[in-house]
């Protein structure tokens, strides 16, 4: 039998600015840092799936292209989706109205550098 993918097994954003939007992470959203990263990526203990935001990989241009991840869909999970959104919205963070979602209560936010994430769940 050929191998197959079993699916998503590591996400990285990529930024201009590592250590703005890890500490963005870290205070926003209480993401805990994993204990190593590789050098210019900063990982976060985040499961089922690893997360990171990292530095740009080489011919990535992140200043000509306003919308950093255009297209991608990225749904980061909790146990609280209304506390998660309150303390964005407190924090002056941009976030949309919280909505019931099929995955349960559900809103996106501007993240770092533009990115559009969601958060769901709780």
């Amino acid at each position: 039998m050929p191998a197959t993918i079993e699916g998503p097994d590591f996400v990285a954003l990529q930024v201009r600015d590592v250590q703005a939007a890890a500490t963005f992470f870290e205070a926003h959203l209480g993401m805990r840092r994993a204990p190593a990263s590789p050098p210019g990526a900063v990982v976060f203990a985040s499961s089922p799936i690893p997360f990171a935001v990292r530095e740009p990989l080489p011919g990535v241009d992140l200043d000509g292209d306003a919308r950093p991840g255009l297209g991608v869909a990225l749904w980061l999970r909790t146990t609280d989706a209304a506390g998660v959104h309150e303390r964005l919205a407190t924090a002056g963070v941009a976030v949309t109205a919280l909505h019931d979602s099929p995955f349960g209560p559900a809103f996106t936010f501007t993240g770092p550098e533009g990115y559009r994430l969601t958060v769901h769940g709780g």
